[in-house]
């Protein structure tokens, strides 16, 4: 058999793109999906006052984190209008702390000149009525966008997929139908961009999908079917001994699968219910963990891992305690970290073996929170209502500074050369050292 070379000028475009991702904040969980920005140096003091670049009033409600690439931030929201939809639209009847809505929402993307904070354009892919009920805790405009640096593909889960331009063009919209959410909490997977793919995990109370979107026409390259319910983990793509697997979390099981064909390569069970967090991958070892009604964290060798990997040698480790329900975990330098359920208790890890650096640390100033921390500079970033803690990475615990802000925040820190970028319930904020 022949095969047809590479061309070398699509290898380097390819080299570019990752090289220029590193500079950037191109999708949920950042550059490599790990939550840590592999360069910069943020500010460790900041208030209304103090370090503070600009700060912009977004519309509407929006849990989602920005993206930033070069000047540019993204920014996903629902803004409410004062049209009435379809009040017959029905309602879950298995709901915890439930908000519906009779009114129709536009679906905005904003983009923010990273600079100044002037919105550079706002466009609305689309106008609805929410048919579903979201948490109170939560909103119709939860899930993150990503970029390649050329287009922008906004997400808003049960109102689809669409791809813009840097200019604010729609180009192409792909929908995937209406979500059943378990008890009504809401939606918030975020899509995962590799190459000139995008992956989409569709888990609810109906029937599951995977979906694997080709990025250039929004058309389906394939989709497989999920034994699945309710998760809100993002996927996340690993490459093996040279071989791209997209990798899910959910319930029922950990799956790998084949990123051409969509074929299953592996499986494994062990996670508790309600799957948030999404996995992380460094140095070929695959860290998947939830808390919801328990805790569960493995660390899995993809050297190893091929058929059903529960109970084999392909688990290299497990730390079943403290484990996160909503946010996501800090993979960096070597070091795990993660908050346990939806508080301010923090536990460090050895990623390599699972030892235990500390656990169980209490945060100051933080009791509940719903947003994730982010990496950078040596040091974590951890946003809640009306404040932002800096502790410092390491294997001792410091508290640097605790931030007191006006505005709460269920979106994670995103860090891009020395900003850090808040998105809050009413602000936009960019911090920098003023010095």
């Amino acid at each position: 058999m022949r095969f047809k070379p590479v061309c070398p000028l699509f290898i380097l475009f390819f080299l570019t793109i990752n090289l220029l991702a590193q500079d950037n904040w191109p999708q949920w969980r950042g550059p490599l999906g790990t939550g840590a920005a592999l360069k910069g140096n943020p500010p460790i003091e900041f208030s209304e006052t103090q370090n503070l670049k600009w700060k912009t009033e977004i519309p509407g409600k929006g849990n989602a984190t920005p993206i930033v690439w070069e000047d540019k931030i993204i920014v996903q929201t629902a803004v409410q209008t004062g049209k009435k939809g379809n009040l017959d639209h029905p309602k879950d009847s298995n709901s915890m702390s439930p908000v519906s809505t009779e009114y129709i929402h536009d679906f905005k993307v904003y983009c923010i000149d990273r600079n100044s904070g002037k919105i550079n354009w706002e466009t609305t892919v689309c106008s609805e009525l929410p048919l579903e009920n979201t948490h109170e805790l939560s909103s119709w405009a939860s899930n993150s966008p990503c970029t390649d640096g050329e287009h922008i593909y906004a997400y808003f889960g049960s109102r689809g997929l669409y791809c813009l331009d840097h200019e604010g063009n729609t180009l192409w919209k792909r929908d995937f139908g209406q979500m059943q959410k378990r008890a009504s909490f809401g939606e918030g997977a975020s899509p995962f961009l590799y190459k000139n793919r995008l992956f989409i995990q569709w888990d609810h109370e109906g029937d599951s999908w995977l979906y694997c979107i080709d990025k250039n026409t929004g058309e389906e390259v394939w989709k497989v079917a999920r034994d699945e319910d309710t998760s809100w983990s993002t996927p996340i793509v690993a490459v093996e001994n040279g071989k791209p697997q997209v990798i899910t979390t959910a319930s029922k099981a950990i799956r790998s699968y084949d990123v051409e064909t969509g074929d299953l390569i592996w499986s494994g069970t062990g996670l508790t219910g309600n799957v948030i967090p999404n996995p992380m991958v460094e140095n070929g070892i695959l860290y998947v963990m939830s808390g919801f009604r328990g805790s569960a964290l493995q660390a899995i060798d993809l050297s190893k891992a091929k058929g059903d990997i529960t109970g084999t040698d392909a688990v290299a480790w497990e730390y079943n305690q403290d484990t996160p329900y909503t946010p996501c975990a800090v993979l960096m330098d070597g070091e795990l970290y993660f908050l346990r359920a939806n508080n301010g208790f923090l536990t460090c890890l050895n990623a390599k073996d699972g030892s235990v650096i500390y656990s169980k640390q209490k945060v100051e100033g933080i009791s509940t929170l719903f947003s994730s921390p982010t990496g950078a500079a040596d040091r974590l970033y951890i946003a809640a209502e009306n404040i932002c803690v800096v502790i410092k990475a390491g294997e001792t615990y410091e508290l640097l500074k605790s931030n007191p802000l006006d505005d709460n925040f269920h979106a994670s820190p995103v860090v891009v050369g020395n900003q850090l970028i808040l998105r809050g319930f009413k602000n936009l904020y960019c911090f920098e050292n003023q010095e």
